[in-house]
C-alpha cells in the first residue's frame, strides 16, 4: 500500500513560482528521506533536491539552489518543494522519492525506493 502522490503542477509565467508537494499513503514518511527528480523531454531523470528524515540536512542541484526550498512536514505525511524565480529550463515532469536509508540524502535515482506518478511543471509566457 506505499504510494507517493505528487501534486501542484501547472503552468506559470517566467519568474513565477509554484508549491509542489508530495503525499504519502499507507505509510508514513517519518523513517524516510525524499528527493525531488525531474525530467525534461528527451532527457534523463535528474535529482532536484532532498531532505532527511529529521529535515536537518538539506540539498540542492546547483541549477535550482536559491530558487527552490525544500521542506517537510511530519505531521501531516507531507514533503514540499518550493519553487521561485522558475525559468523555462525549469520545464519537466517533476517526481517525488523515497528511501529507507533516512539519514542522509542524495540525487541517486538508485538510492530511492519508491516513486510518486510525477507531476507536470511547464514555464513558458
Amino acid at each position: 500500500q506505499l504510494q507517493l502522490v505528487e501534486s501542484g503542477g501547472g503552468l506559470v509565467q517566467p519568474g513565477g513560482s509554484l508549491r509542489l508537494s508530495c503525499a504519502a499513503s499507507g505509510f508514513t514518511l517519518d523513517y524516510y528521506a525524499i528527493g525531488w527528480f525531474r525530467q525534461a523531454p528527451g532527457k534523463e531523470r535528474e535529482g532536484v533536491s532532498c531532505i532527511t528524515s529529521s529535515g536537518g540536512s538539506r540539498n540542492y542541484a546547483d541549477s535550482v539552489k536559491g530558487r527552490f526550498t525544500i521542506s517537510r512536514d511530519n505531521a501531516n505525511n507531507a514533503v514540499y518543494l518550493q519553487m521561485n524565480s522558475l525559468k523555462p529550463e525549469d520545464t519537466a515532469v517533476y517526481f517525488c522519492a523515497a528511501k529507507t536509508t533516512y539519514y542522509y540524502c542524495s540525487g541517486y535515482r538508485s538510492d530511492y525506493e519508491y516513486w510518486g506518478q510525477g507531476t507536470q511543471v511547464t514555464v513558458s509566457s
